[in-house]
């Protein structure tokens, strides 16, 4: 018999990648006496890079991926349910009722916006960035094992 994967050690080990691709803060020298400290509105700028519009071109792609995972997703979770396998993150009553369940996916993917916007707006620009790439591979990802789910029973696969 295999073993089943939790479900979080996919998001645990997303979340650790991100971690560790973050680069590490460094503590500012201490000025020495007779220089000059730069003012902090000049170091908070140098700290965040470079700034950019919340709906500039990178970020409209990037959204316009978000909404394409979940559509995949959608897409993938009622074929899945059509050949009779259960759901198991939301339940079946929900995946079943087609308008709830586009409402979900479209609620998902306006989450993770709104997630970018609030990154956005205290200048973690980086982590902005990355709330949809990690949504758009989880979401991709989860559909393509969607689509590669096998039935248990042969009862099932006749269906």
């Amino acid at each position: 018999m295999r073993k089943r994967r939790r479900p979080y050690f996919c998001l645990l080990s997303i979340l650790l990648f991100l971690a560790s691709s973050l680069p590490a803060q460094e503590r500012p020298a201490a000025p020495s006496p007779g220089t000059a400290t730069p003012p902090p509105a000049q170091a908070r700028a140098r700290i965040e890079g470079p700034k950019h519009t919340f709906w500039d071109r990178r970020n409209a792609w990037l959204f316009a991926g978000v909404g394409g995972a979940r559509a995949l997703d959608y897409a993938s979770s009622q074929d899945f349910r059509a050949r009779g396998l259960n759901e198991r993150l939301l339940s079946n009553r929900i995946v079943d009722n087609k308008p709830l369940f586009a409402g979900t996916e479209a609620a998902a993917a306006f989450a993770s916006i709104g997630v970018a916007y609030l990154f956005h707006r205290s200048g973690h620009h980086k982590i902005e960035r990355w709330i949809s790439i990690v949504h758009i591979g989880v979401g991709v990802g989860g559909s393509v094992r969607n689509f590669l789910l096998q039935p248990d029973s042969p009862a099932v696969a006749s269906r």
